[in-house]
């Protein structure tokens, strides 16, 4: 596979249930898991359900991270899809699952990319000729 991006599926479990279901918690601890991360933010929506829950992503110039929450069964799903090599979603991670306060997670990272023979790690953004020279050749 030659590598944009790492995905990270993180299970959180037996977290707050009052926190799972306050949109402004929600909101803070995200959006400060992800400058915790290094990535940069471009735009972010939440929202609260009826009777309970909480939805939000944040768009970041590396991707995107965002949350799904159950207080009803003190219970977050949450992503965290990172392209480039100077964004950190473990530090992401590590934060949001303490401000929720999750006392088991489990995380699954998965590579993201072009289908290759090969491996590697392709650059985030390349610019000018070498960004269509690395995908007519990803491609074939």
């Amino acid at each position: 596979m030659k590598i944009l991006g790492r995905h990270l599926i993180a299970e959180y479990t037996k977290c707050n249930g009052d926190k799972l279901d306050n949109l402004e918690h929600i909101k803070h601890s995200l959006l400060e898991a992800v400058r915790r991360s290094g990535a940069t933010i471009v735009n972010s929506v939440f929202h609260r359900y009826a009777p309970q829950g909480v939805s939000g992503v944040v768009v970041i110039a590396e991707s995107h991270m965002s949350i799904h929450t159950w207080p009803e069964y003190n219970y977050a799903a949450v992503d965290f899809f990172t392209c480039g090599q100077t964004v950190d979603p473990y530090l992401a991670n590590e934060y949001l699952k303490k401000s929720l306060g999750s006392t088991k997670a489990t995380v699954t990272e998965i590579p993201r990319g072009i289908p290759s023979i090969s491996q590697e790690i392709l650059d985030h953004k390349p610019t000018g000729s070498d960004q269509s020279d690395k995908t007519a050749s990803a491609i074939s």
